[in-house]
């Protein structure tokens, strides 16, 4: 074989299935699917020290310059999406790595935001482990009508999200650092600052994408803020939340819940204080996980290859 072609964190066994990956041999290219992450960079680069292609799910495995560095036979890196913190572009590219990304669902994420709230707003996990154990009714939810969204960031998921609680009868209410009056009009929402849409909001909830500005825009003085009987939901990164902070407002009673789909680490570690804080909805960063989104994430990813194996890659990122 003139290749090697390495699919990582195939967690669910399922990249078999939204590809033609078989067919690849042809233009020889010998496939391998890593179905568990790797438990340190040094394992990364030995699974990977003669492999030249790599196909990265989001951010499971990151490719720091470091990492880079030492994975010489690397020539093509595809990312599924068009961005990817965990990739270091620059670096790739002073190594001889093409970084190229893929198209993606753009209802994936926003449905499982809004899911996560409902199940949030009627205490939904908490019913059905109670049930499941023999008690009927344990606790009281609340209604989304008339009450207040707060969206931290308001581009293309906050704004669907917007859409929805409008759709909901909620009062929406926006905030980011450039974010204008006008284009938070324009989405059902309404501008204010960070400080009151903390203090006025019903429920947080987050949609930034991650960077050395937004990390832990989240922190003790916005979850006081929230109030005793305000809900966080976090569908975008863990860190843009101070995870030490949330976990004394959920066990202190800083805030009335909060429901995560994303966390400071991935997968989560079973001695995660997290997993044994009160009043919460957690999922294992399931915002993109469906087949729709999948088709589109490995479907491109072999777009990608065939065109780079053509000598006319596609979708290069950092070009």
């Amino acid at each position: 074989m003139k290749h090697r072609l390495a699919i990582l964190d195939d967690y669910q066994d399922v990249a078999q299935g939204f590809a033609d990956w078989a067919s690849l041999e042809d233009d020889g290219v010998r496939v391998t699917m890593f179905r568990k992450p790797f438990p340190s960079q040094d394992a990364l680069v030995a699974a990977l020290a003669d492999v030249d292609i790599v196909i990265a799910m989001r951010e499971r495995t990151a490719f720091p310059r470091e990492v880079l560095e030492r994975l010489p036979a690397l020539k093509l890196l595809v990312t599924t999406g068009m961005a990817n913190a965990s990739i270091d572009v620059g670096a790739a590219r002073e190594n001889g790595v093409t970084v190229c990304g893929t198209s993606g669902s753009p209802a994936a994420a926003p449905e499982l935001t809004w899911a996560l709230l409902l199940s949030a707003a009627r205490n939904l996990t908490a019913e059905e482990r109670s049930l499941r154990a023999g008690t009927w009714q344990t606790g009281v939810g609340f209604e989304l009508a008339g009450k207040t969204l707060g969206i931290v960031g308001l581009g293309k998921i906050g704004q669907r999200i917007a859409g929805y609680a409008n759709a909901f009868g909620m009062e929406v209410l926006a905030w980011s650092q450039n974010l204008t009056a006008e284009t938070a009009e324009a989405s059902g929402a309404r501008l204010v600052s960070k400080t009151d849409l903390f203090r006025l909001c019903d429920v947080a909830t987050l949609h930034l994408r991650l960077s050395p500005r937004s990390e832990n825009t989240v922190a003790e003085e916005e979850l006081r803020l929230l109030g005793p009987e305000g809900i966080l939901v976090n569908t975008a990164r863990g860190p843009l939340v101070n995870q030490d902070a949330l976990v004394r407002a959920l066990s202190d009673g800083w805030i009335a819940g909060a429901a995560l789909d994303v966390f400071d680490q991935e997968p989560l570690p079973p001695a995660h204080p997290l997993l044994s804080t009160p009043n919460t909805v957690l999922s294992p960063h399931l915002g993109y996980v469906t087949r729709e989104s999948y088709r589109q994430f490995y479907g491109g990813a072999f777009e990608d290859v065939t065109a780079w194996l053509a000598g006319k890659p596609v979708r290069v990122l950092g070009a």
